[in-house]
């Protein structure tokens, strides 16, 4: 029996995901439920239960060589724990042991989101063929992932370029993690949509305050919801900026549901980075948007366990 297939799961705050991946990044099966975000810790293991009992149930079971998890941080890969944000009931929870508990002997690998993304995004999508790189999810939240030298850069403990806490204004707006200014407290969607409608935006007659109804406002020309978006472009240029300074990176992947603004995000964030990214071995920088969509934290969670080989894109 061949064994060249990867059990994957995302979990988030909303949803968790599972599926089956085979070694080019295709999901053969896939499942989903809902994260009873606000529950006790056992009852969101429950639905993480349910999800792997579907993909050990599949005839394609016995192909699976390995378990990559995918998870809203912060982590902790050494210890197999996790303290997502969004889900109150999980305080350094031991969801590697946990699943095991599940899936039997196999190796798990446990990473943060946004490396899960970076991961995807090498193996195939916008940072492919680049050695050095950083990739990014701007969403609910900012967190990212870093490329270095041709292989994914976890970091001992598996969050490594979270650069949604990079602090990019020092006097800043105190964020929810402790520290001031940081570029997820200005540039995640939920603090873009706040801060266009504390500058006077008004939403429309459906009442939608999210930040794609900012960027609807934006492209139809409101300038308060055009400077709320430049405002989140400095923040995210400034950020990677300074870790294309620090590392030398030379593109930068933007994800998530704050990119979908398109060029209304993308233009300021251009025009930014060239006021930031100003020594010459950071001139050439890049951003592009990410290529992988929603079944990134699956593809990227099923590219971290195949091992830095794996994540590392094919010539």
């Amino acid at each position: 029996m061949h064994t060249d297939l990867v059990a994957a799961l995302d979990i988030g705050g909303t949803k968790i995901a599972g599926a089956l991946v085979d070694d080019q990044g295709r999901i053969l099966l896939r499942t989903r439920r809902p994260t009873p975000a606000r529950e006790n810790g056992d009852t969101v293991m429950q639905a993480v239960r349910r999800v792997l009992d579907e993909l050990v149930a599949s005839p394609l079971w016995p192909r699976v060589s390995g378990v990559g998890i995918g998870s809203a941080g912060p982590v902790d890969a050494t210890a197999g724990t996790v303290s997502p944000v969004n889900v109150p009931g999980w305080r350094d929870y031991p969801l590697v042991e946990r699943v095991r508990g599940t899936t039997g002997p196999l190796p798990v690998e446990l990473v943060g989101d946004g490396v899960a993304m970076t991961a995807a995004e090498h193996w195939q999508g916008a940072a492919r063929g680049h050695d050095n790189a950083l990739c990014m999810v701007v969403s609910t939240g900012v967190g990212g992932g870093l490329i270095l030298g041709g292989r994914l850069h976890p970091g001992p403990s598996g969050n490594a370029g979270h650069i949604g806490h990079i602090s990019v204004d020092l006097d800043g707006d105190l964020c929810p993690c402790g520290a001031r200014g940081c570029v997820e407290r200005i540039a995640s969607g939920p603090n873009i949509a706040r801060r266009a409608v504390e500058n006077g935006w008004h939403p429309g007659p459906d009442g939608d305050r999210t930040a794609a109804a900012v960027a609807a406002s934006a492209r139809a020309g409101d300038p308060v919801a055009a400077a709320s978006f430049a405002r989140a472009a400095q923040a995210l240029a400034a950020g990677i900026a300074a870790t294309a300074t620090l590392v030398e990176i030379d593109i930068a992947v933007i994800g998530g549901g704050v990119a979908k603004a398109g060029e209304v995000l993308f233009a300021p964030l251009r025009r930014s980075l060239r006021d930031y990214a100003t020594l010459s071995f950071v001139r050439r920088l890049t951003v592009a948007p990410a290529r992988t969509g929603t079944d990134a934290g699956l593809v990227g969670a099923a590219a971290a366990a195949r091992g830095a080989e794996a994540a590392t894109p094919v010539p």
